[in-house]
């Protein structure tokens, strides 16, 4: 993972510290000068741009992964692109060269070809870029560089696939949009809990009609983070705790929000249109600090300003509404939410009810407004996705196996010539909250236009994670 400069070239979001009216600088300083709450609207198409929706993958015989961002995410994806069939790993890269090394000498250790070694400096990267045997780059460095090297990837004519967020600021949103449709190639992000067996069955499910009309949805990321943020080994130099000293936004939502949108088809015959922040106040980690970290620590120097419960209230074309929230400061069981609802029904995740974690509520199938278990429901709308790969999954990914799901399916789309199931428009609006909630919340919640990044193509009906089983081409 590259570490942090002293002072960033993008230290924070909107580029300026979360004070006053700068902390609602996301992309258009001209914008936030007359109305914090605009959005600019959507920039022309420059030379050579065209949409990327419904462009397929080139057929690849064999996928070749190049990796940036070597720390416990990027190390433990590299073993999972390399356990994938007909997928290779030709390039490792990192600012610290000795986790390059320690990467390789993994995967020769499980047998795979040693893939070549690149770091020592923030610029090691673009050495990497420059070789003719990646297909795509896997990019899990800190935040701040997601834009960074993804556009990189992309102008090095390969294709990107980029850990959450892919940008933190709106023009670099509209920048990998616009990059990826000047290059001809994807930018997808890696969102894995799209992938998760209970968020695939509930799109399924919405898809068939199971909820009636869907109205709204509840998703988000409530993570206890605080003993990983306070830990001086697993953040690389604690490049995730500062960011809730910079600014005041959700930072991190994408989990919870991105199965939501693609049950409710956003970009896909719906779009998310307005939305509208709230912030409690930044207690949580000064707390855990007071109680749980010595004096002698470096954080003692710090201040948090970020709020520990951010929420977002989205609005869709068609009048849906999305609630979306982050929180990683509090105590609390992990939890994604995961519920969506409409005129026949909802169902819960996290509600641990049964052995799949779910509860659920339809009808006609149910009456007496009591919940039932979401475990036969599961079974019948399992994706196909997980009855092909179910077993693998268990065997090599982590995250309860979405890990190797979303890697498998990337490599099976690029193998088989496939449209990516995520492109560069999910992207761009599943990461959108991130700048908006800083926007929204500087204006004191007044509510702030989304982009339409697709320029005007969301009101098309076209596949997505819900796209038609098909077959891992066969190794030679």
């Amino acid at each position: 993972m590259p570490e942090i400069p002293a002072v960033s070239r993008r230290l924070l979001i909107g580029g300026a510290l979360a004070t006053g009216a700068t902390a609602a600088g996301i992309g258009s300083a001209q914008a936030a000068a007359h109305d914090p709450a605009a959005t600019p609207p959507a920039p022309r198409r420059g030379p050579g741009q065209k949409s990327m929706i419904n462009v397929p993958f080139g057929v690849y015989r064999t996928v070749r992964v190049g990796v940036i961002g070597l720390g416990n995410r990027g190390s433990a994806m590299t073993e999972g692109w390399a356990a994938v069939p007909g997928c290779t790993v030709t390039a490792v890269c990192d600012i610290r060269a000795d986790r390059a090394r320690r990467t390789a000498d993994r995967l020769v250790s499980q047998g795979k070809p040693r893939p070549a070694e690149y770091g020592g400096s923030q610029e090691s990267y673009t050495r990497m870029l420059r070789r003719d045997d990646i297909d795509l780059v896997y990019i899990a460095t800190p935040w701040e560089f997601h834009h960074r090297h993804g556009r990189a990837a992309l102008l090095a004519g390969k294709h990107a696939l980029v850990e959450l967020p892919v940008a933190t600021e709106l023009d670099e949103l509209w920048d990998l949009v616009d990059t990826s449709e000047g290059t001809r190639r994807h930018l997808i992000l890696s969102e894995n809990c799209s992938y998760g067996r209970n968020e695939l069955a509930m799109l399924k499910m919405a898809h068939d009609g199971l909820f009636g009309d869907v109205t709204n949805g509840h998703g988000g990321y409530l993570h206890d983070l605080r003993e990983l943020l306070f830990s001086d080994t697993y953040y690389t130099d604690s490049w995730r705790r500062l960011w809730h000293t910079r600014s005041t936004a959700s930072f991190y939502p994408m989990h919870g929000l991105a199965p939501i949108a693609a049950a409710m088809d956003i970009n896909r015959g719906d779009r998310m249109t307005v939305l509208r922040a709230t912030a409690t106040e930044p207690k949580g980690l000064a707390d855990y600090r007071e109680r749980f970290v010595p004096r002698s620590h470096p954080s003692w120097r710090e201040t948090y300003i970020n709020g520990d419960l951010i929420t977002c209230l989205i609005d869709t074309a068609k009048g849906r509404v999305i609630r979306a929230e982050h929180d990683v400061s509090s105590p609390r069981p992990y939890s994604r939410i995961n519920s969506l609802a409409g005129t026949r029904g909802i169902f819960e995740d996290y509600a641990g009810t049964s052995a799949t974690g779910g509860r659920i509520y339809v009808e006609p199938d149910h009456s007496g407004h009591s919940w039932r278990d979401f475990d036969t429901y599961r079974k019948e709308f399992d994706h196909w996705l997980w009855k092909t790969i179910g077993d693998d999954a268990a065997n090599n990914g982590g995250h309860d196996g979405m890990d190797y799901v979303l890697q498998w399916r990337t490599v099976q789309s690029m193998r088989a010539g496939l449209v990516p199931d995520i492109d560069v428009y999910d992207a761009a609006v599943w990461c959108s909250p991130v700048p908006l909630s800083v926007k929204s919340l500087a204006a004191g919640g007044r509510p702030v236009q989304i982009p339409d990044f697709t320029r005007g193509a969301w009101v098309n009906r076209r596949p997505g994670l819900d796209s038609p089983a098909s077959a891992m081409p066969s190794v030679a």
